[in-house]
């Protein structure tokens, strides 16, 4: 760490790798050193267009003593084995969602994370939205009484050509299907906001994208702990994209939010705090629902600050490897439940029979 900024080596220089890069521009307590990708094109990229070094394997940008973190932002089903890694070379890991495509591999990168000294965290940006803050502060103050519904609506759009630009996007296994890999923001919400499922039940389907052998579409019901129930319904079938939805409904409460805004926001009994909260985002800010690079990096920014802050002082980042399990675990679920045909009960016994 040079001038009490945290040095960021990108794994990855994919899709995503500019929107960290941005994140890392305008960062005050972070800074963008390095990046690393096998393939040479992508990798000189990303080093002229942010004027950072460049490394051809992860393993030599772990002997760079500029990087204090590792963005893990490789294709979803190699992040266990880079974080182990880095681990194991004393750098601190930063990790896109979702974390790994197993619980297995998840608690394997908490334990070699533990036992290195090192922080863990994963870009599930969502959760730092001013309208989330505001329904979970809700919450946490029993506004809403008891929960009765919490559900997600993702009605995005992705071409065959996005599917296509990558080879992994075309496996389910590698974590390309629109359940893991964008609706995992959104269950993640749901389980953040109101607790971890109970039962789930759901149906995969292809709907648009026909020579690309993942599911384009989920519909699937959740039963929570706490006994309210829920919907998630995902797809990148349905042009030209919508915004996101996630709907809280409690005894004496309704909070929505379309985007990253407030849209609706009403309780029983009013206070102070809720004209401004109603004022929360913007219908101008892009949240990705019409194409892969249709966002901001605000979202990134908030969580890559916070890591930095973390390794500065000493404290655990906000979003630990540990507090996303449960949304992995709810995904596989959802996999399994439709691979069976029959609504799966958590905690997961046998994930090995969910591929």
């Amino acid at each position: 760490m040079r001038d009490s900024r945290v040095g960021f080596g990108l794994l990855g220089a994919g899709l995503i790798a500019p929107f960290h890069a941005r994140a890392l521009q305008a960062s005050k307590v972070a800074e963008l050193v390095a990046a690393a990708d096998l393939d040479a094109a992508r990798l000189t990229r990303i080093t002229d267009t942010f004027g950072c070094k460049g490394y051809s394997s992860l393993e030599a940008m772990l002997e760079d003593p500029a990087v204090d973190v590792v963005s893990v932002i490789t294709p979803n089903h190699l992040h266990a084995d880079a974080v182990l890694k880095a681990a194991a070379a004393g750098k601190h890991v930063l990790i896109e969602k979702p974390p790994a495509m197993s619980l297995r591999e998840v608690d394997e990168m908490e334990a070699a994370c533990g036992k290195a000294g090192v922080k863990a965290c994963v870009t599930v940006q969502c959760r730092t939205r001013k309208a989330v803050q505001a329904i979970r502060g809700a919450l946490a103050a029993g506004r809403f009484g008891k929960i009765y519904h919490a559900d997600a609506y993702m009605k995005w759009f992705r071409s065959t050509e996005y599917y296509r630009s990558d080879a992994w996007r075309m496996s389910r296994r590698s974590g390309a299907g629109v359940t893991i890999q964008q609706a995992f923001h959104y269950v993640d919400l749901l389980q953040y906001l109101v607790g971890p499922a109970k039962t789930v039940e759901a149906r995969m389907t292809n709907l648009a994208h026909p020579d690309i052998d993942v599911e384009d579409t989920l519909l699937s019901f959740v039963t929570y702990e706490n006994g309210a129930q829920g919907v998630v319904q995902a797809s990148t079938a349905l042009w030209p994209g919508t915004d996101v939805r996630i709907e809280i409904n409690g005894e004496n409460g309704t909070a929505i939010m379309v985007g990253e805004r407030v849209d609706t926001w009403k309780f029983r009994e009013e206070r102070p705090e809720d004209k401004e909260i109603r004022t929360y985002g913007s219908a101008a800010v892009q949240t990705g629902a019409t194409g892969a690079a249709d966002l901001g990096f605000q979202d990134h920014q908030v969580v890559i600050d916070d890591m930095a802050c973390a390794i500065l002082s000493g404290r655990e980042p906000m979003i630990g490897l540990a507090s996303v399990r449960p949304t992995l675990e709810w995904s596989l679920a959802m996999y399994l439940s439709a691979k069976s045909g029959a609504a799966v009960t958590l905690p997961l016994l046998d994930e090995s029979a969910v591929w």
